[in-house]
């Protein structure tokens, strides 16, 4: 008989609630969070486990620490509602857990199982920290300049050229200015040391090496896909990596009929493109489209993607919309190299856009 866990879990103390296959609660129990603790206590349950945690702050380690005493561990998204709150502790929190389990009603799923990209993926996000810490300092130290009405360059960033630009500013912004270009010394070099980190684990990992053929796929770019992506085979379709990404179109429609006076009802043909999902992951969306403009924004007469795009907008495509194409074309071209652990082929590309 299988046993069905649901896991709410706290900083200090983690609430377990475990049912049975007809809903029939078996067993609670609340234990501190550490991970002797916690394996103890699941060992006492008999399998078959299936055990539901909640995506947070403390989910990644949970599935790391428990899922190898599990048949089955599942790590759910935390739902938005709206509305008024409802009431909540941690024996319902639990109990929704294990219950949506048991009735296989768990709407959306967050994938844990990092296997030997975890250290490279701990580095592609730290090296994304220090890169938004890095942008936030250029633009504080750009907007006291700015707001002296002094137009400035990249030379305001460079220690060499600091002084010259701080003597532009009043007195009382001088200190102001000397403290976030030393600001922006610091981080910039926590930022260089941190890309070659990066740089350096993901050489240990060849298909690295092979997302880096793609056009306007660079060592960043191609390190995030390996440590995100981790298995390409959980998407079954190019489509669903569309999706998962922003880059699925959304289409729907509203009051499809109309009728005259005496005829009968017909189908109304209305535009049913409503834009781009909504519910995606940014880290991706942000590589494709990205990738997407180096390949545009190189201008490579030679690259198959950058030639299709021309066709597109020669074609009377709207150029955000050539640049969807493109940024979903090097999102399937993703897809493919991961699952077959093959280098980019252009010739393959002059196919399916000839």
């Amino acid at each position: 008989m299988a046993r069905y866990i649901g896991l709410d879990v706290h900083s200090a103390s983690c609430t377990m609630l475990v049912l049975s296959p007809s809903g029939k609660k078996l067993a609670c129990h609340v234990v501190q969070t550490n991970a002797k603790s916690l394996i103890d206590l699941i060992k006492t349950i008999p399998r078959p486990r299936l055990l539901c945690i909640e995506e947070g702050t403390q989910s990644a380690w949970l599935y790391e620490t428990l899922s190898a005493h599990v048949d089955q561990m599942t790590v759910e998204a935390v739902s938005r509602t709206r509305g008024p709150a409802k009431p909540k502790d941690d024996l319902t929190d639990a109990l929704g857990l294990a219950e949506r389990l048991r009735t296989n009603s768990i709407k959306s799923k967050v994938f844990k199982d990092v296997g030997r990209f975890g250290k490279l993926r701990e580095l592609v996000r730290v090296y994304g920290y220090q890169v938004r810490d890095t942008v936030r300092v250029q633009n504080r130290l750009k907007a006291v300049y700015r707001s002296r009405g002094i137009k400035t360059d990249d030379a305001i960033y460079h220690p060499d050229d600091c002084k010259e630009w701080v003597s532009q500013l009043a007195p009382k912004l001088r200190p102001v200015a000397q403290l976030l270009s030393a600001q922006y010394q610091a981080v910039e070099q926590v930022r260089e040391h941190a890309e070659k980190q990066l740089e350096a684990e993901a050489r240990k990992h060849p298909i690295v090496a092979k997302l880096r053929t793609i056009p306007g796929i660079g060592s960043i770019r191609s390190a995030q896909l390996a440590a995100f992506i981790v298995s390409a085979h959980r998407f079954r379709t190019k489509r669903q990596l569309w999706k998962y990404s922003g880059l699925g179109v959304v289409s729907f429609t509203s009051s499809n009929w109309d009728k005259d006076n005496d005829g009968p009802w017909e189908r109304r043909m209305t535009n049913q493109t409503r834009g781009l999902n909504r519910n995606h992951n940014t880290i991706f969306k942000d590589i494709f489209k990205g990738a997407a403009t180096t390949v545009i924004q190189r201008s490579d007469p030679t690259c198959p993607l950058y030639q299709h795009y021309l066709a597109l907008t020669q074609g009377k495509t709207k150029p955000n919309l050539a640049k969807l194409t493109i940024a979903r074309q090097i999102a399937a071209i993703t897809l493919t190299i991961m699952k077959k652990e093959v280098v980019y082929d252009p010739a393959a590309i002059r196919k399916t856009t000839t």
